[in-house]
């Protein structure tokens, strides 16, 4: 039973601000009210399932450490962070950002400093749940090198590898040496198994190895340390250009255009938007030809790109950049029948030779021209009135660019150099630059 005191509250509050009319009504009202509450709890408990269903699906982080440490205590694997994460338990993992189940991605502090932790994880077999098919399908990322490689053999391992995924790099020897000497954890000159199967089955991720490659980029997280095939890297204040993010689930109930203005209501004011542009063009600048070739960008989206507290852009997301050298072998004789067939990620795509029903190997749409479609919105609002002509004109010819990579370098460098140039002579001399 209602206590009497609420009884009388819920009485005030429904029935005394009510004119008499409005009180004649009530019974139609009261059916009303009631019909709009369930639906609220309905719409409020789906809404709380569909979180948590995806949340344990996707969260994983618990079996990551599970594994991790297991595989240290026993000795299988090393590295700078395994002490920290399994011993003293000063990294520890806090927020789960995982968009997969297979790569799982947490905020955590590592002795109070703010971090990102990155593991990947295989997808369990059906029928085979238990914590230990986990266990035996992971040591199958740790059997290379084998016991008995030389130190030499090991560096020739490391040299095919990345010529392999890179290609034929005169820089190569250099990014050898670095893996080298991020492996050799205790800093004895010497690289034991343990370290060697760790940084053996690191390479195979393909953010770890553009991170390496990259790591002196100043648009490219800095690596913190590693664990086995675990990595930590620095925080990016703010992992999306956009704030707001609508989950998968909501997407068909709340409106495209709402979503599109809340985040232009949120971004940073439009100085600081030019500012993290002018980061994303370096960026850019940075992957096309650089000193171990070129990256390709293949799912270019605005949560893939992030800045920090001073508005410089970083990449808080690598995952979906490819080097041209690893998309070229993917495409080289691919049948296909149309372009969609000769798809690398979600939008690096090539010709289809229709005669021969094989792909070409030439990504028709650069980086730059990706980048710009994705500007559009995020660039042109709020955008001085002076300046708007000129910035469309400029991103309309950005987005045009397409063809052959290697018969428009100089016309991409062109059309990258002049909407920087815009942008910063816009900003400069002000508090934002």
């Amino acid at each position: 039973m209602m206590p009497r005191g609420l009884r009388r509250l819920v009485h005030l509050v429904l029935f005394c601000p009510m004119s008499k009319g409005l009180q004649s009504r009530l019974p139609a009202l009261k059916v009303k009210y009631l019909l709009l509450a369930w639906l609220g709890i309905l719409v409020a408990s789906w809404v709380l399932y569909m979180q948590y269903a995806s949340y344990s699906e996707l969260c994983r982080g618990h079996v990551c450490h599970m594994v991790i440490c297991d595989h240290y205590r026993r000795g299988i694997i090393s590295g700078s962070s395994c002490k920290a994460l399994c011993e003293e338990k000063s990294l520890t993992l806090q927020r789960c950002m995982s968009t997969s189940s297979t790569h799982q991605v947490y905020r955590g502090l590592w002795k109070d400093r703010p971090v990102v932790i990155k593991c990947g994880l295989e997808e369990p077999l059906k029928g085979d749940v238990a914590p230990d098919s986990v266990l035996r399908q992971e040591m199958t990322l740790f059997d290379k090198p084998t016991r008995g490689t030389s130190m030499d053999e090991f560096r020739e391992m490391l040299h095919s590898f990345l010529k392999s995924n890179l290609g034929e790099q005169p820089s190569l020897t250099t990014l050898v040496g670095r893996v080298i000497t991020l492996a050799d954890v205790n800093k004895d000159r010497k690289v034991s198994l343990a370290e060697a199967k760790s940084v053996w089955a690191l390479l195979q991720i393909n953010e770890f190895l553009l991170m390496l490659a990259l790591q002196e980029k100043e648009h490219t997280p800095k690596l913190l340390g590693f664990c086995g095939d675990l990595y930590v890297t620095e925080r990016v204040g703010h992992s999306s250009l956009y704030r707001l993010e609508v989950p998968s689930y909501l997407q068909a109930l709340v409106p495209k255009a709402l979503s599109s203005s809340l985040n232009q209501w949120l971004a940073p004011a439009w100085p600081r938007r030019a500012r993290i542009t002018i980061g994303l063009l370096e960026f850019i600048e940075e992957v096309f030809h650089g000193a171990y070739g070129s990256f390709l960008m293949c799912d270019a989206s605005l949560r893939h790109v992030g800045y920090n507290f001073r508005y410089d852009c970083k990449m808080a997301d690598l995952r979906s950049v490819a080097s041209e050298m690893a998309v070229r072998r993917f495409l080289r004789g691919r049948r296909c029948e149309t372009n969609a067939d000769c798809t690398f990620g979600r939008d690096c795509t090539a010709t289809c030779d229709r005669l021969v029903k094989q792909c070409n190997t030439e990504v028709v749409q650069p980086n730059l021209a990706k980048v710009c479609v994705m500007l559009q919105d995020y660039l042109v609002s709020g955008a001085p009135q002076d300046l708007r002509i000129d910035l469309e004109k400029q991103l309309r010819t950005c987005v045009t660019l397409s063809g052959l990579a290697s018969q428009m370098e100089v016309h991409h460098s062109l059309v990258l150099n002049n909407l920087k140039t815009l942008l910063w002579k816009t900003i400069s001399n002000t508090e934002y630059s």
